[in-house]
């Protein structure tokens, strides 16, 4: 595992893109902070990026570099899910500009699952994590269904948990509005 994660990272830091597993379904992923990295995923999904994508980190310390003022709520919405959580911030800050929503906000998920936790831990920063599909098409839950196409488009593709055959659910999506306004986007 340190192997692939050392690789994985060298691919990052060189603004490259990467298949990894998470720990929800396998995604594709790259440096949330350089734009260009981030441009190129939008390319290899051919998604308009005017949709943003969710960001992993592997500590709840980290969601305050990257978002201006973090919501008191969202410290016990991390602490108390039993099941992967994505939460909607306002105002984020120090992750590339492309990768927002057009009203500023982001989706950040603290990983607990190991290999993604140890990836984001030695990678330092934030890392991209959107499913490994092309946009619109379905999104592979284990390695074997993702398409040839994102396959060969990326540029590392991490040799670890390939064979696993369960089907993990995408995380929950929560929005944090101003005020403590908790909107549900997916359960």
């Amino acid at each position: 595992m340190k192997e692939e994660i050392k690789n994985a990272c060298e691919v990052m830091n060189k603004g490259g893109v990467i298949l990894y597993p998470t720990d929800t379904v396998w995604g594709i992923g790259c440096d949330a902070t350089n734009e260009e990295a981030v441009k190129r995923v939008y390319e290899i999904k051919r998604r308009a990026d005017s949709k943003a994508m969710l960001v992993l980190v592997d500590s709840p310390v980290k969601v305050d570099y990257y978002v201006q003022d973090v919501p008191s709520v969202a410290w016990d919405l991390i602490e108390l899910t039993t099941k992967p959580l994505t939460i909607i911030y306002d105002g984020a800050r120090n992750l590339a500009p492309n990768l927002l929503a057009e009203d500023g906000s982001v989706g950040i998920r603290v990983t607990n699952e190991a290999f993604s936790k140890e990836l984001c831990f030695r990678f330092r920063k934030a890392i991209v994590s959107t499913s490994a599909n092309i946009s619109g098409e379905p999104s592979p839950a284990v390695f074997s269904e993702i398409s040839e196409e994102i396959k060969s488009a990326v540029d590392y593709i991490v040799d670890f948990r390939r064979e696993e055959t369960g089907h993990p659910k995408p995380s929950s999506i929560i929005k944090l509005g101003k005020g403590g306004e908790v909107k549900i986007i997916r359960e």
